[in-house]
């Protein structure tokens, strides 16, 4: 049985300012560890909402206007966030020990941004793997030690964030491109709305406590009841759909969106850091706005490819 909480609380972690405690490096999970994040993360201080609200609606705006007014021109928003998000995950996992060259994750990741847009889908594995084989040639001159710990944080690097982010390029690719990828990031923030306003009224039942102690299973309904409403809507809306096409679309983008959000949750765990950068006051860096719309982005393609195939 699910023992009650208090309600929902936002996710900030524990002692020193900036850190988490130490990372695991052994493999093996440390007794009790899960028990300080839960203690740290409800004893912990709130974040400016009034700051991370105002810096969300300037990121907001930055990000769809050329969205909206030119569609191409989001490739480059794209690949910016892409560039900033890489840079992030490598600082974050130098932190287990591991060090992923950098520069070729840069050059890679960030091309197969012009690359899935100009030859399609095709372009992502390829862009794959000539990063992981780029990176593996990058790395020999260094030697043995450490290169398998390297090439396998470099290689979770570019399929977490270029690889997933190739999808919102390929939404973004037909005719009704900015629609699709409208589509899928208004389900996205109605998932986070809808968790942060339910789990914080309601919120008593923990989600993943050793992962992300301010997750309620409330909140998350509130996602999933939110999401379908606004899929649902901006089917109905954008293209003219049946609307129990949106609450799929909703609910699967909603889901993608909060797996997105524990996965990274539990990586910041595991190496030891509170948020992948802080670029963003108030939201952390870009990784930490980024991760939901990762795992979301492959989700809303399928789907609406399956629902609205181009021609």
């Amino acid at each position: 049985m699910l023992a009650p909480v208090s309600p929902q609380q936002p996710e900030t972690p524990p002692a020193a300012p900036g850190a988490y405690p130490p990372a695991r490096h052994s493999g093996r999970h440390r007794a009790g560890a899960g028990t300080t994040y839960i203690a740290a993360a409800v004893g912990s201080t709130p974040r400016n909402v009034a700051v991370a609200l105002g810096v969300g609606l300037v990121l907001a705006a930055v990000a769809l206007t050329p969205l909206l007014v030119y569609r191409p021109a989001f490739l480059i928003v794209i690949a910016i966030a892409v560039a900033v998000a890489t840079w992030e995950l490598v600082r974050a996992i130098e932190h287990s020990g591991a060090h992923p060259p950098l520069a070729p994750l840069l050059v890679g990741g960030v091309g197969i941004v012009p690359l899935v847009w100009l030859t399609g889908p095709q372009a992502l594995v390829i862009g794959w793997v000539v990063t992981v084989v780029a990176v593996m040639l990058w790395r020999l001159p260094e030697g043995p030690a450490g290169y398998a710990r390297d090439v396998a944080g470099a290689t979770l690097t570019v399929s977490y964030v270029p690889l997933l982010a190739g999808f919102v390029v390929l939404l973004l690719a037909p005719t009704d491109g900015a629609k699709r990828v409208l589509a899928m990031i208004v389900v996205t923030i109605a998932s986070d709305i809808g968790g942060y306003l339910v789990g914080s009224v309601l919120g008593r039942h923990r989600m993943c406590p050793t992962i992300s102690p301010g997750k309620t299973w409330e909140g998350t309904g509130g996602s999933l009841v939110l999401g379908a409403l606004v899929g649902a809507g901006a089917l109905i809306w954008f293209f003219e759909d049946v609307w129990w096409h949106g609450v799929i679309f909703g609910v699967a983008v909603a889901a993608a969106a909060i797996i997105g959000d524990l996965a990274e949750s539990l990586m910041k765990r595991d190496v030891g850091v509170k948020d992948m950068g802080t670029l963003l006051p108030g939201h952390g860096g870009v990784m930490d706005r980024f991760d939901s719309i990762l795992v979301a982005a492959p989700v809303a393609y399928l789907l609406l490819m399956w629902y609205l195939p181009v021609a």
